[in-house]
């Protein structure tokens, strides 16, 4: 019988090549990810598995990937003014609304989500729907990946290509379509931020059929759009803007 000593690094030396194989091959998908549109995302292969289970034979999954110059300004610019604010200036995370989002959980109010666009790229693109520890690991670690790999346009590419936009509707291409009749080129500013105003919630709240909410959440995203100064501030580089109130 091998002494204990040998015995443990028996054990431990595959775990070890299985671990450092692991993070050599997440890190690979990730670089080419870079420059190949994703084929679909694991929260679509979770809606799909949904859709088999629970015997929805009406559902329709649609999505289809579109270039980043195929798609209107004002789009991009939505996403950012209603989720990110700071996205251009961050490197994935932002400690600031994270720090204010403990302080509201210690205050006794509801935890809200800090979630940075990048990290929604990296739970919608790798990860399952959940709370988790594990899965929140899993979240930091591959935006982690994502911030050193890919630049920041990439990432809003991504996810204006991934991002549920209604049940079934994934991409700012099929949601353009689908709500608007337009291709997403022709998406005008008030268009483009009530795509962002259902994000939040996209099962629920419709942007063909916006209620009184989705109506005053696309006008107060379209005040951020203009209170941030346009197209033009994603490629700023002056420190952000302080966001503003609902």
């Amino acid at each position: 019988m091998p002494p204990p000593r040998t015995a443990l690094r028996r054990l431990l030396r595959p775990l070890a090549i299985l671990a450092v194989s692991w993070l050599a091959l997440s890190w690979l998908v990730v670089l080419v990810l870079r420059f190949v549109p994703p084929w679909t995302s694991a929260v679509m292969m979770e809606r799909r598995i949904g859709v088999l289970l629970h015997d929805e034979r009406d559902f329709r999954l649609r999505q289809h990937w579109v270039p980043w110059e195929r798609v209107s300004a004002y789009v991009p610019l939505a996403m950012v003014a209603s989720e990110d604010q700071k996205f251009p200036f961050h490197h994935g995370f932002d400690l600031e609304q994270i720090q204010d989002a403990l302080d509201d959980a210690d205050d006794g109010k509801r935890l809200r989500g800090a979630s940075t666009i990048s990290q929604q790229v990296a739970k919608n693109l790798f990860l399952w729907n959940g709370h988790s520890f594990v899965r929140k690991g899993l979240e930091a670690y591959y935006t982690v990946l994502i911030e050193l790999t890919w630049p920041k346009r990439r990432i809003l590419e991504v996810y204006m290509n991934i991002a549920e936009l209604g049940d079934g509707i994934y991409g700012v291409g099929a949601a353009s379509e689908a709500y608007f009749h337009v291709p997403p080129a022709r998406l005008g500013p008030a268009q483009a931020a009530r795509l962002a105003a259902v994000l939040p919630s996209p099962r629920r709240l419709h942007a063909d059929r916006p209620s009184a909410y989705v109506q005053r959440r696309t006008q107060w995203i379209q005040r951020q759009m203009q209170h941030l100064g346009g197209t033009g501030y994603l490629d700023a580089n002056h420190p952000p803007r302080v966001r503003r109130g609902h």
